[in-house]
Formats: C-alpha cells, sequence, structure tokens
C-alpha cells in the first residue's frame, strides 16, 4: 500500500534556526541539541504505531512536526494527496476551563471543511449538526453532548477529541499520551474505538509509555530518543540493548516468574 504518511530525514532543533543544529552537531551548544535529528519512517493506512522512548525522546516534537505545528530545520514531512490530521495533545496541555461544550469542541473539527470566514449555509448546519450527534453517539458520549467540558473524566475527555476527529473526516491520528493516567476501563474503551477507526482506514500513531500495551495492540512499535532506534514488531524492537540505548541509566531489567519486567524511573506529563 501507498503510505498516507512519509517523514524523511526529519531534524528538529529549538530555537528553530539551522545554526542551532549545526553548534548542537559540533558539541558547542548542548542546550540547543536537536530535539530530533535524522528520522525517517513511513505508516500506511490502518496501520497502528506505538512510538515510546524516555520523557525527552521527541515524541511530542515529531507529532507537532508531523501536524505542521513546528518547521523543521531539515527533512520532511509528505502526507497521501488531500489527507487530513487530527492532533490529539497531551490532556495538561488543554485548557478544561474554557467555557465551551463537548458539542462545541466537536464541530470544531468541521471548521477545515466550512471555512474560517464563511458562515454556513443553512442545509451545511443542519448537516454539521447531524454529523456532531453521529460522532458523539459513536463514541458514546451523545448524553454529555451540552455538558461543559472541564466536567468530563480523563477518558470522555478522550472521546470527544476522537468524535472531533470522526467529523473531520481524519484519516492520520496523532495521539500525544491520551492513555496516561486513564483506569483500565477507559483505556479498553479508547483501544476498542481506535480499532474501528483502524479497519475504516485510518492509521494511528500513539505515544505512550507502557511498553506491553505499545507491544500488545500495535502492528508496530518505534522506539525513539532524539534518534530513530528501532521500529517493528515490539519482539524486533524491545530489545535489552536498544531499550539501553534509548533509556540509559532511567532503566532496569528484573527476570521474574512470569517473564522479563521493565522498570523505570521516568514518568508521564505532569502527574500521569
Amino acid at each position: 500500500m501507498d503510505p498516507i504518511l512519509e517523514v524523511v530525514d526529519l531534524t528538529v532543533a529549538y530555537p528553530g534556526s539551522l545554526l542551532a543544529a549545526r553548534l548542537a552537531r559540533s558539541g558547542q551548544s548542548p542546550s540547543s541539541r536537536p530535539a530530533l535529528e535524522g528520522v525517517s519512517f513511513a505508516v500506511v493506512r490502518g496501520e497502528g504505531v506505538a512510538v515510546v522512548g524516555p520523557n525527552g525522546a521527541g515524541k511530542t516534537t515529531l507529532f507537532r512536526a508531523i501536524a505542521g505545528l513546528i518547521r523543521p530545520i531539515a527533512g520532511e514531512v509528505r502526507l497521501a494527496p488531500q489527507a487530513r490530521i487530527a492532533y490529539l495533545p497531551q490532556r495538561s496541555q488543554v485548557d478544561w476551563a474554557f467555557p465551551v461544550t463537548v458539542a462545541d469542541v466537536v464541530m470544531m473539527g468541521l471548521i477545515q471543511r466550512i471555512g474560517w470566514l464563511r458562515l454556513p449555509r443553512r442545509r451545511e448546519a443542519r448537516l454539521a449538526r447531524l454529523a456532531v450527534h453521529e460522532a458523539l453517539e459513536q463514541v458514546g458520549l451523545g448524553p454529555l453532548a451540552g455538558r461543559p467540558i472541564g466536567e468530563l473524566s480523563g477518558g470522555e475527555q478522550q472521546r470527544m477529541f476522537l468524535a472531533r476527529a470522526m467529523v473531520q473526516g481524519a484519516e492520520l491520528l496523532l495521539l500525544d499520551e491520551s492513555l496516561a493516567g486513564l483506569d483500565a476501563a477507559a483505556q479498553e474503551e479508547i483501544l476498542r474505538l481506535l480499532g474501528g477507526l483502524r479497519e475504516r482506514g485510518v492509521a494511528v500513531l500513539l505515544a505512550t509509555h507502557d511498553l506491553n500495551l505499545a507491544g500488545g495492540r500495535f502492528d508496530r512499535v518505534m522506539l525513539l530518543n532524539r534518534r530513530l532506534l528501532g521500529l517493528g514488531k515490539a519482539e524486533e524492537v524491545l530489545t535489552t540493548e536498544r531499550l539501553h540505548a534509548a533509556y540509559g541509566g532511567q532503566l532496569r531489567l528484573v527476570q521474574t516468574a512470569e517473564g522479563l519486567a521493565v522498570l523505570c524511573d521516568t514518568c508521564c506529563e505532569e502527574r500521569h
């Protein structure tokens, strides 16, 4: 299959200047070291890829570059013609006190189709309301359409964003730690919804710290720490050598009766 996404030799630095990258490569300015360097991969329609790595590995930077929110200093991101992207940021990056309802947020996914500066015609407005209603029903939030977003649970928040991606017609989903902090039931519901989207040809990239989930529920695992350290089946990528290369001193491997346990002293964003 032709890829829906190709990332070619992607390099991103903060601040995003060529000089910063050159200094970083020469060792003159460690603080300006590229957040991502020379990352290349491709994703096909319907594929699920789990992106794993320690804090500061560049997972969020990668997603923001793919979504066009930051500019790389080298390399490029190639999307299939007219492909739509939905980016679900970490919950800590959202202002949950903002006075909008669940239906309002989902309706925002239609702005790309209607246009920012044009009022929708009566028929378009009716179809938009119908699309929002159907998407909320699909994710089980129909009764909560009028609820302020600040009153939602973590799982409901993520389902709301998935509903917005549905009305947007997204063919590529970028989920940044979307399962962090959710209980097992909420995680399972999100994974079920993602499975349904993948069956319809939507490609999914999920950043996660859960190596077991990454290996058990996704087609491929991407191991990242500024550079791409591995991409493929979990048993090929999550080897002792590659995990040590990614996590360094943060990682401890413990042999148990059930198998090899991986302990890491890193954590997710905020309190997750």
